[in-house]
């Protein structure tokens, strides 16, 4: 019986909606299907499945198993945990392929899926495809076997694999989300003194909302780290593939910043190499790998689509301002919070400082946050052509990479479409707060051109 997702939930990077309105078990279900039939066309014969700690998420999975054996496809399900452990066990157990039931960091009542197979993320077009393939009922039959493995062991000591960290005194926020436990094991293992927040997991995410990127979710984290004189502080995300930090001092270290510093070791040890950033990034972060001997390499938002640049480069280092950071020196190239966080520890210890150091002598720029700004879908993307148009008509230098991103005396600025929501992103960044003022008006007037309400500058 061919089947038909919610016109919302079949997203760039994976597919996301509200469970009970936009996302059902029958979705997971037909997801099961037509993922199965993909795989089994590309010879796959097993893949591992996990989910997060969400209230839906076993039934979810539980749906989602159920598709995949109907199609002939053996499931090893590795149970509860973050989405970096699925993709370790993608990278180690015998399968071809894993899924990830999360809603990673949305609210409560959503959730979803990431999808790997043969060694790449599952995205885009083929995600479209995989609706098209449900609608045609264009599946397979077979049965397949259902096991289950617990790697979660395992994990936790290949993430200390060669650690060479010093001892330092770290508070922890794991947002109630399914990095905990993995969270807990894992500072047993490190040395140094560790405080631990909400690592129990809940569902209903009860302290406060798990995205370490929203500065007010950092709340606790900072006051901890105050409380306690502690030397720095680390927050996950729902399924701990993005990481937030604060200093010493508090000062939230953004992902660019992070990757400022995680830079550093590898490019000692791989001198030359490329490290790619989103487009969203501080122009310090690109100066900085430069000055350090690497190639910046700027590229699109989003995780699956920097796997894929990572691969087609051979980069060893990426990061997005999102907090998902992909080490492949030393690691398996997809992005995990809980791997980034071993590899500060041991950069600030490589490095000879502080992390509270390493944050005060960055340079001082005057950004804004991402701005997101309501737009109708269908203008989405064509309000950035209009403003690419209009800057190529004035000479402007534009690297339109992903949507445009424009250097000028005064710094630089951004205006890009969301891939996962009906937004535009705006985000500008200047050595001073004057010339971020005329950025912000520089991006206002483009926006009215367009017929679009300006934004309010905000610091």
């Amino acid at each position: 019986m061919s089947h038909e997702f919610h016109a919302s939930v079949l997203r760039e990077y994976d597919i996301r909606g509200i469970v009970g309105k936009t996302l059902h078990p029958a979705d997971a279900r037909a997801l099961g299907r037509s993922y199965g039939a993909l795989a089994v066309s590309e010879g796959a014969r097993t893949i591992a499945v996990g989910r997060d700690g969400r209230t839906h998420s076993l039934e979810l999975e539980t749906a989602l198993v159920e598709g995949l054996t109907a199609s002939g496809l053996d499931v090893v399900r590795i149970g509860m945990g973050p989405s970096p452990m699925l993709y370790f066990a993608a990278a180690t157990l015998p399968v071809q392929g894993g899924i990830q039931v999360t809603g990673s960091h949305n609210p409560a009542d959503y959730n979803g899926f990431k999808m790997l197979l043969n060694g790449r993320s599952v995205f885009g077009e083929e995600i479209q495809a995989l609706g098209r393939r449900a609608k045609a009922a264009d599946w397979v039959e077979g049965q397949g076997s259902v096991s289950d493995t617990d790697i979660e062991d395992a994990y936790v000591d290949r993430l200390v694999e060669g650690f060479d960290g010093g001892a330092y005194r770290i508070g922890w926020d794991a947002g109630s989300g399914a990095g905990g436990p993995v969270l807990e094991k894992l500072v047993k293992k490190l040395p140094g003194e560790h405080h631990l927040l909400y690592t129990e997991v809940d569902g209903s995410f009860p302290h406060h909302h798990p995205d370490p990127t929203v500065e007010a979710n950092l709340a606790d984290l900072k006051k901890l780290v105050a409380d306690k004189g502690l030397d720095f502080g680390i927050a996950f995300d729902g399924d701990a593939d993005r990481i937030g930090a604060v200093d010493g001092q508090g000062r939230v270290i953004w992902g660019d910043q992070l990757l400022m510093i995680l830079a550093a070791p590898v490019l000692e040890a791989l001198p030359g190499a490329t490290i790619i950033a989103d487009v969203k990034a501080s122009q310090t972060l690109f100066d900085r790998i430069a000055e350090l001997g690497g190639k910046p390499l700027m590229w699109k938002t989003g995780h699956s689509l920097i796997k894929s640049k990572m691969k087609e480069t051979g980069a060893p280092l990426a990061g997005e301002m999102s907090g998902h950071i992909f080490f492949k020196h030393l690691w398996y190239g997809f992005d995990d919070a809980l791997y980034a966080s071993v590899r500060l520890i041991r950069a600030a210890t490589s490095l000879g400082k502080s992390v509270t150091q390493l944050r005060s002598e960055m340079p001082v720029s005057v950004a804004t946050p991402e701005m997101r700004f309501q737009i109708d879908e269908t203008r989405k993307f064509a309000v950035v052509d209009e403003v690419a148009a209009r800057l190529a008509h004035d000479g402007a230098t534009v690297n339109a990479t992903d949507g445009v991103r424009v250097k000028t005396d005064d710094g630089w600025w951004l205006l890009r479409a969301s891939n996962t929501q009906d937004v535009l992103v705006a985000r500008a960044e200047s050595a001073d707060q004057a010339g971020l003022d005329r950025l912000m008006a520089t991006i206002n007037d483009q926006l009215e051109a367009s017929g679009i309400e300006a934004v309010q500058a905000t610091n």
